[in-house]
């Protein structure tokens, strides 16, 4: 498979299963490291920061593992 690591991780396909995956795994992940700040209400830039790196994250991994599995599977299949 001659396609990008960046053009992959852009397939719509790759793009709307990481933003489902971060969604889902990064409320759970916020939940468990920031309930009780959140909860009391300390909210600052800092932990504006981390709550958006608990979402990157997750996004960041799905991405990779689509990518490497389709990299795996292209180079599975013999070319015509």
């Amino acid at each position: 498979m001659s396609d990008s690591w960046f053009k992959l991780a852009t397939r719509g396909a790759v793009v709307r299963r990481a933003i489902k995956t971060a969604l889902v795994v990064g409320c759970v992940l916020v939940a468990i490291n920031h309930g009780d700040a959140l909860w009391m209400g300390d909210i600052g830039a800092g932990r504006l920061l981390q709550i958006a790196l608990t979402f990157l994250v997750p996004y960041v991994v799905s991405t990779s593992s689509s990518v490497a599995a389709m990299r795996a599977v292209a180079s599975a299949v013999p070319s015509k």
